[in-house]
């Protein structure tokens, strides 16, 4: 039986359909409506929750690269695929296409008032300062840190022993993050609250990784608090994060030049500083989302990395012979972010009605844009589920092709951060290490809140280590 409602016989990807895209100030009345996905919306909504990408593979095939979902607690959203729809959301007036990070499953957790959350001017502010400490200066000072800690995290890995790569990298990209949010160099110290927090959250992201946290994931869809399961975990999340501000507040910050006292000096429009409330949801959202997707990248790289040995030998060769090291690393990572992208998702909410191809959108909907589909079109990326860094040797991809970060006024604040920690741990693990799968068959994709993750956290076995 198909899942999917019937719909007149389409273009097939790579044939060039419509892709005029953009506001219609005139209304959609001469377009056509979007295909629907035939299924009943509570088994759309748990299969996109569980297996995203399966659920608009199929889709993609039955109804073409628009369609549209029946999803609960929704407002039935439609999915695009094709890059000049990316482009005409990305470029659109903010007031036209807002972000629906404000309306993220990521809001029971990191709360409303965050740079993730928040959109419009509150959103801008917030993003104007917070940028400076992820680019330029800021991000060349983190280099050193990140290589002395992927060096130390190198020398621990077992050889000969399977173990999972996905909580090594947690350790190095947690290390990072924190360092800049809290001024830390190195780890915390044992009894500091910022040791506490470091604790609580490597605690929450293994919980996360547990089959019992997808149904807390699911209780929680279209929530603005936490409920059920996740709220006991918040509550201890929420006391460690608290505690580090009340010790921040009571410390001098003349001096200081790290996030959190950043954002203890920062005012309002009115004059007035940032509550314990705002503060706790801006640093959640700066530590976990500045650390795990990062840390899930990587993994993800060398998942494709052990499984691809004509990819993994072109990675080694260049970095341990110096002969086009950087060309190499950076077309690997951009594969890597390609072929497994850690947000497989994002989304505006139209204010006006929109044309995406030959088909009308309605004000007031919800466009998802899925950046795994987009990244797997085959007239972008011939043999699109092929692991082949060599595609982005002398190219670099496209804004609206490949869009790992986001795009526009909401592009990702720590892409530059993510890019260079990304560089610094490749280059490491290939000059002094040699992996291999701990089994040949390709780990599947575990969709855990808004990411997509590894299932098993990118199991390898160490055969070699090199002396630093």
């Amino acid at each position: 039986m198909s899942t999917v409602a019937a719909a007149p016989t389409r273009p097939l990807i790579g044939e060039a359909p419509p892709s005029e895209a953009g506001p219609r100030p005139d209304g959609i009345g001469d377009l056509r409506p979007v295909p629907e996905i035939g299924l009943p919306p509570a088994l759309q909504t748990l299969r996109f929750s569980v297996r995203q990408l399966e659920f608009v593979s199929r889709a993609r095939r039955e109804l073409g690269e628009v369609f549209r979902m029946r999803a609960m607690d929704s407002d039935h959203p439609v999915v695009t695929t094709h890059p000049d729809h990316v482009r005409s959301l990305f470029t659109a007036k903010p007031e036209q296409a807002p972000s629906l990070t404000g309306e993220s499953p990521l809001r029971p957790i990191v709360g409303p008032n965050s740079v993730l959350t928040a959109t419009g001017p509150r959103h801008m502010r917030q993003r104007k300062l917070l940028l400076p400490a992820f680019h330029g200066e800021a991000v060349q000072r983190y280099v050193a840190m990140i290589a002395d800690a992927t060096e130390r995290e190198i020398d621990k890995w077992p050889v000969g022993e399977p173990f999972a790569l996905a909580p090594r990298m947690q350790a190095i990209t947690l290390d990072v993050i924190m360092a800049g949010i809290f001024g830390i160099e190195g780890r915390p110290l044992p009894g500091t609250p910022e040791h506490r927090l470091r604790q609580v959250i490597r605690r929450l992201v293994w919980l996360s990784m547990q089959p019992v946290s997808q149904l807390a994931e699911l209780l929680n869809i279209g929530q603005d608090e936490p409920r059920g399961l996740l709220r006991p975990a918040m509550a201890m999340l929420d006391r460690a994060t608290y505690a580090v501000i009340a010790a921040r507040r009571a410390a001098d910050l003349e001096g200081r030049n790290d996030i959190l006292s950043m954002l203890l000096q920062a005012r309002d429009e009115d004059g007035e500083p940032l509550t314990d409330r705002e503060l706790r949801d801006e640093l959640l959202t700066l530590v976990l989302a500045g650390h795990e997707t990062t840390a899930n990248s990587l993994a993800w790289a060398f998942e494709r990395l052990v499984r691809t040995p004509a990819a993994y030998d072109l990675l080694r060769d260049a970095v341990r012979s110096d002969e086009r090291r950087e060309e190499v690393v950076e077309a690997t990572i951009h594969e890597a972010m390609r072929n497994r992208p850690v947000i497989p998702v994002i989304g505006r909410r139209v204010t006006v009605p929109w044309q995406l191809g030959e088909f009308g959108v309605d004000a007031g909907l919800p466009v998802l844009i899925s950046i795994a589909l987009l990244h797997h079109r085959e007239d972008l990326y011939p043999d699109p589920f092929a692991f082949r860094p060599e595609r982005f040797l002398g190219h670099k991809p496209g804004t609206y092709e490949w869009i790992p970060f986001g795009g526009g006024i909401r592009r990702c604040l720590g892409a530059t951060l993510a890019m260079a920690e990304q560089r610094v741990v490749l280059e490491a693990v290939a000059r002094r290490t040699d992996l291999a799968a701990a089994d040949p068959a390709p780990e599947r994709v575990l969709h855990r809140n808004v990411t997509m993750i590894p299932a098993l956290g990118a199991r390898v076995v160490l055969r070699e280590r090199r002396a630093s």
